[in-house]
């Protein structure tokens, strides 16, 4: 396989999905050109169930172990697994296919191999990541929004962060919909004493770290002074000197914290998108922004959300997709 790609905002590891893989009998080699190569040197070619401590609850290594589990002999136990919805999302399908497993949910996980997937209907999630952006960009451009079928309840966390920088949503009866309320009067929070709030990420079920880039820009608009801190990854950060270049307050203490202090009049600005969620987050600005912003390399903003220029025209936002 050859190396992966993905957002450039710091290390990204493959020793975790490294050590899963080589717990459950595979060879893993790593190729001159930085590649992987994977054997399975058993006469079958099958996996052997193990029990397997995850260095670190990674998302995609955790879906990497689950996936190898479902076909390999034997029980697989996998502890320190991530459990957010794309997670639980991807147990519940191959439980629909014929896996037996427990603790979809949880950080430990139990998968009773099978010796082959049967198909299966399934109906993938909404993207939550995708939800709060959307929330974000509704609350600083002052708009009202209604979100169907976003499952509320994965929002726990965001909730609690954004109502930090007084942005808010409510939750319709049948518990499916988000509506974001239009003209809200944004203002930090404080903590007891007038102390700085500060919002942080964590692994799930805490504040996702794909929405602390959404959350700067939601500060900027935000009366008052918050401390954002991003733990995973050591370059995400940086983007902020676009939004000082339009106008925020931002004082980047450090490549994973920032403080920021609002509300800040934003001025349009020329801008490349450096990631999926920093474009994002640049794209919210450039709408609640005074004049025109022109951003390139918007391909990574394409990797997150689907046809965005379009669903952002339909709610009335002027942008235009150029060559």
């Amino acid at each position: 396989m050859p190396p992966p790609g993905g957002d450039v905002i710091g290390r990204r590891r493959l020793d975790t999905h490294v050590l899963a893989l080589e717990a459950l009998g595979a060879d893993v080699t790593l190729c001159p050109r930085g590649g992987l190569e994977c054997r399975v040197e058993d006469a079958d070619g099958r996996l052997r169930g193990a029990e397997i401590f995850l260095d670190e609850a990674s998302v995609t290594a955790t879906e990497n172990a689950v996936m190898a589990a479902s076909l390999a002999e034997g029980e697989t136990r996998i502890l320190n697994a991530a459990s957010e919805p794309h997670v639980q999302d991807l147990c519940r399908l191959l439980r629909s296919m014929g896996v037996r497993m427990d603790g979809i949910g949880t950080n430990a996980l139990t998968i009773e191999g099978a010796d082959r997937l049967s198909g299966a209907d399934f109906t993938i999630g909404p993207d939550y990541i995708e939800v709060g952006s959307l929330v974000t960009l509704a609350a600083v451009t002052g708009g009202e929004l209604r979100i169907p079928n976003a499952r509320p309840k994965e929002h726990r966390a965001t909730r609690l962060a954004f109502g930090r920088l007084g942005i808010d949503f409510e939750i319709s009866a049948d518990g499916r919909e988000l509506f974001v309320p239009g003209g809200q009067e944004l203002s930090v929070r404080t903590d007891l004493q007038g102390a700085i709030p500060k919002i942080e990420d964590a692994p799930w079920p805490g504040f996702p770290a794909d929405l602390t880039s959404i959350a700067v820009v939601g500060a900027t608009q935000s009366r008052g002074s918050v401390l954002i801190h991003e733990k995973l990854f050591e370059s995400r950060m940086f983007f902020v000197d676009r939004l000082v270049a339009m106008g925020a307050q931002i004082v980047l203490c450090d490549p994973h914290r920032v403080v920021v202090s609002g509300p800040s009049k934003l001025y349009g600005r020329d801008m490349v998108s450096p990631d999926i969620r920093a474009g994002m987050a640049m794209l919210i600005a450039a709408l609640c922004a005074e004049g025109r912003s022109v951003i390139d390399n918007v391909q990574q903003i394409d990797r997150g959300y689907e046809r965005i220029d379009e669903r952002l025209r339909s709610l009335g936002a002027d942008i235009e997709r150029v060559g």
